[in-house]
């Protein structure tokens, strides 16, 4: 009656080639060979390179079965030899190998590797501690300690159960102003006493990171660990420019020595905290702390610019230039007495989360705080792991390995789980700045980011002492510098989709940097979620189709709105190539797309323009793409069909597949239009139709 289609199709469509088939490779004879790697430049810019998600996506791979093509393409692999596919399922301890990746790399580890983990930990370790005393201070309004512990519990348990191996996972700049912004947000509205603020503002923090881990986790657990591909770049674009923007406000409010006067006038939100700094710069600013803290804003870019010219000495391009401007700052601090000049300085900073030192997170002093920060808590899942995924697999594609997005989901979900056990930490994810500097400098391994967090112990526990003198309006110029940088990407963004015509991304962009910056960040990325969503929504609700035209003197069919060589030459006849599988989501739309295509030719015409083709009295449908439906489209187009027959419209289906062919035949539809309407290949079917 009917034959499965074969593969040789007029329609000359790449997606009815045969496809080629898997073939597995032999890993690498050693682990030094599987994760050394000649040194690429990396990839300029940090949000420029979020175009890098396309590659690597979804890899649950075993790369110890199948290998990986880019390892082999940059020697970190060896010869690839062609072997039959592995038969079965894995053991438990391959698949324990798969989920817990420290299992492999620690056992087979080279010490040969050593030096470069060990250079790339400290190197970073200098930059992050730091900013992470910043981030918790400045930022998110909590002990300077929380933040050394945020960069250091989270960084160990990524370790052992990440697979990406140069990604540095530490408080970011964008989370932890989130995280201060409902710190403040909850004392304001509470009206709690400033003798608890301080473990409140704990407990607030906690319940945000132990709400991140859980819902990281999960979503690693149920394996969506594709929402990195669904939501939009040019949102997170947006995002971040308008968080950048909102730190140089704050702070600029301590390198200016206004911390006081903030206190005393109490400005809320941005706008008010922008008019403050108007107001109030020329008139009420300190002077010295403004002279140290934009001195050291300068020494900072000064810095960057030698680093910058100066790769061809490694000394000179691995200097700390953070760390080297913290210490000068603070032994200055200590001779010249700032702080007898009214500068403010870190001063004593006590090892204080609480009662204890490790607390169950879900205590009620945490608990009651969770119906206020889930929204917060989402948010910063979903930004900290987009983030995380794109520093990750920029590195592996540089090295020629492949991660797991559902992997580091959990990863970075457990790392925040263990963290929140101490009061007060902060949400950890990665970056893609630090996680670039790790691998220039030479980690290849996870162990750099067990030799970063256990420096950043070291210094949590002897070296806060040694920082009493830091002014407080240095950390600030410290954050203020990343958040320029941040900035940095948004001219360059809108130039780009300005070129492009990209209309859609660049409203989102702007969309979402005013939302957050006339609301908050929360409402703004909220906003911009939903608006990429519909858009998603919209797009893949559309089936993709097109009308097919023999080219002249051949036997090829072509779409004819994309080859003018193409026309339709059977008189009442339409052939339709639907170009995708079809299920409940993209077919609501396919009566009014098949009835535009036959008034108009297309599916862009608005419906009050005149029709412009002749009534159709034959329909060919070409299903060579179709691979596969569901129940719903079967019903669409059993009932598109017995419209079309109630209107004396012949009906043709060409190279249909065996499962859609399943479902037509259990619809009924094989005896709806009789054997005769279908054919293995559309040259047959337009052959009856012009005998007709």
């Amino acid at each position: 009656m009917f034959s499965q289609p074969t593969t040789n199709l007029e329609s000359n469509d790449a997606s009815d080639a045969t496809r080629p088939s898997l073939t597995a490779v032999t890993s690498a004879t050693s682990f030094q060979a599987l994760i050394s790697a000649p040194h690429t430049p990396p990839s300029p810019g940090g949000l420029r390179n979020l175009d890098e998600r396309s590659s690597f996506l979804g890899h649950d791979v075993d790369e110890r079965r199948y290998g990986s093509a880019a390892g082999s393409e940059r020697g970190s692999l060896a010869a690839p030899v062609s072997r039959p596919p592995v038969r079965g399922r894995p053991t438990w301890r391959v698949q324990m190998k798969y989920y817990i990746p420290s299992i492999e790399w620690i056992p087979n580890y080279s010490f040969a590797l050593f030096g470069g983990d060990l250079l790339a930990g400290f190197t970073v370790a200098s930059m992050l501690i730091p900013q992470s005393v910043s981030y918790a201070s400045s930022l998110a309004k909590l002990s300077p300690v929380t933040g050394l512990f945020s960069a250091s519990i989270p960084g160990i348990i990524y370790a052992f159960l990440g697979s990406s191996r140069q990604l540095n996972v530490a408080p970011e700049a964008a989370l932890s102003l989130l995280v201060g912004q409902a710190v403040s947000d909850i004392l304001h509205h509470s009206g709690t006493p400033d003798k608890h603020s301080e473990a409140a503002a704990l407990g607030i923090a906690t319940a945000i990171t132990v709400q991140t881990g859980l819902i990281s986790f999960v979503l690693g657990i149920l394996r969506l660990g594709f929402i990195d591909v669904v939501l939009s770049r040019a949102m997170l674009q947006g995002f971040i420019a308008a968080v950048a923007v909102i730190i140089m406000i704050e702070q600029l409010i301590p390198m200016l020595g206004l911390v006081a006067l903030e206190k005393a006038l109490n400005p809320h939100t941005t706008g008010e905290k922008f008019m403050f700094l108007v107001e109030n710069m020329w008139t009420h600013s300190h002077h010295t702390t403004a002279i140290v803290s934009f001195g050291a804003l300068l020494a900072l870019v000064c810095l960057r610019i030698i680093k910058r010219f100066s790769k061809r000495w490694s000394f000179i391009y691995r200097l700390p230039e953070v760390l080297v401007v913290v210490i000068i700052s603070t032994i200055l601090s200590d001779e010249l007495r700032w702080d007898e000049d009214g500068v403010a300085i870190l001063g004593a900073v006590p090892i204080n989360t609480g009662s204890s030192f490790i607390q169950l997170p879900f205590r009620h002093a945490n608990i009651k705080y969770m119906h206020k920060t889930t929204s917060t808590a989402v948010l910063i899942s979903v930004i900290g792991f987009l983030d995380s995924i794109v520093a990750a697999k920029q590195n592996s594609s540089r090295f020629g390995y492949s991660i797991s997005p559902n992997r580091e989901l959990v990863a970075l979900g457990a790392g925040n789980l263990v963290g929140s056990f101490i009061p007060g930490t902060l949400p950890a994810y990665g970056s893609i700045t630090r996680s670039r500097m790790n691998a220039d400098v030479g980690a290849r391994t996870q162990m750099a980011s067990l030799v970063c967090s256990a420096l950043v112990l070291l210094a949590t526990f002897f070296l806060l002492p040694w920082l009493f003198y830091l002014p407080k309006g240095v950390l600030a110029s410290v954050i203020f510098l990343v958040a320029l940088s941040l900035f940095a990407e948004a001219p360059h963004d809108i130039a780009y989709y300005w070129k492009m015509q990209s209309w859609t991304d660049l409203a989102l962009m702007i969309i979402t940097f005013a939302c957050s910056m006339i609301w908050n960040v929360e409402v703004g990325i909220v906003v911009a979620i939903i608006i990429s969503l519909l858009l998603v929504v919209r797009r893949s609700s559309k089936p993709r189709m097109a009308i097919l035209g023999r080219v002249p003197g051949t036997d090829k069919w072509k779409p004819v709105n994309e080859n003018e060589d193409a026309p339709e030459e059977v008189p009442g006849a339409m052939i339709i190539r639907i170009r995708e599988n079809l299920d409940f989501a993209n077919t609501a739309q396919l009566k009014e797309r098949l009835r535009r295509f036959e008034l108009y030719g297309d599916a862009l015409s608005h419906p009050s323009e005149a029709p412009r083709r002749a009534q159709t009295s034959v329909l060919v449908f070409h299903m060579a793409d179709m691979d596969s439906c569901d129940a719903s489209a079967v019903q669409i187009f059993q009932e598109l069909f017995t419209m079309y027959q109630a209107r004396g419209v012949k009906i043709f289906v060409t190279h249909l597949r065996s499962g859609p062919l399943k479902y037509f035949q259990k619809a009924g539809i094989m005896e709806l239009l009789g054997p005769e309407a279908f054919y293995d290949n559309l040259a047959d079917a337009m052959a009856k139709v012009e005998s007709r």
